[in-house]
């Protein structure tokens, strides 16, 4: 028995010692709005992501996969004619668990935080400091898919990050506001492919 837990252990070693855990930068743009009952009206407003993120073998074909995102989110709206747009500025961290196919094709998930940098509503060429109106963290869960490129470490990724925090600071039993973002992105990881 001994010398089997010895053999699992140095097996792990070993396994551990020779993963080559990568570091890659990804950016790309955001389809973001708000979803909800309190968010009537409210439309896709386009941003930017982009960030870094370590690539992490854990398993045959699967990867943990960290992230640090800056997302530039929020929607936009029309009331009495005039164009409203609703900035949030988020820095998130999602950990995701990543399944990648010798195909180069790879699908993702896992959950992610938020925390809120600044918000703003734009209307009628002005500007107000809306932040305290928010909530200063939001959990998400991120689904995605992406393809890594044979010829390069490089790839694309589509994501959707549905929210599940109400993000209104006073937020209300009858409505609710929360982050709905859909993104497309390229990146790079440092060390070749996996």
């Amino acid at each position: 028995m001994k010398k089997l837990v010895v053999l699992v252990l140095t097996a792990g070693t070993f396994y551990t010692a020779s993963a080559q855990v990568q570091f890659g930068v990804k950016a790309g743009a955001n389809f973001a709005t708000l979803s909800g009952s309190g968010s009537d009206g409210a439309k896709t407003k386009v941003g930017f992501h982009g960030g870094a993120f370590a690539h992490i073998p854990i398993a045959n074909s699967f990867f943990l996969q960290p992230e640090l995102v800056y997302s530039a989110q929020g929607a936009t709206a029309t009331e009495d004619g005039m164009d409203v747009s609703v900035n949030q500025n988020y820095l998130n961290i999602p950990v995701l668990v990543k399944y990648h196919h010798e195909s180069g094709f790879f699908g993702e998930t896992g959950p992610q935080m938020g925390f809120l940098l600044a918000a703003n509503v734009k209307a009628g060429g002005m500007s107000q400091d809306v932040k305290s109106s928010y909530k200063s963290t939001d959990f998400s869960w991120a689904f995605g898919v992406g393809y890594t490129l044979s010829s390069l470490p490089a790839g694309i990724d589509v994501r959707y990050n549905l929210g599940l925090t109400n993000i209104p600071a006073e937020s209300s039993t009858d409505h609710t506001v929360k982050n709905s973002v859909f993104q497309i992105g390229v990146f790079y990881m440092f060390g070749g492919k996996d």
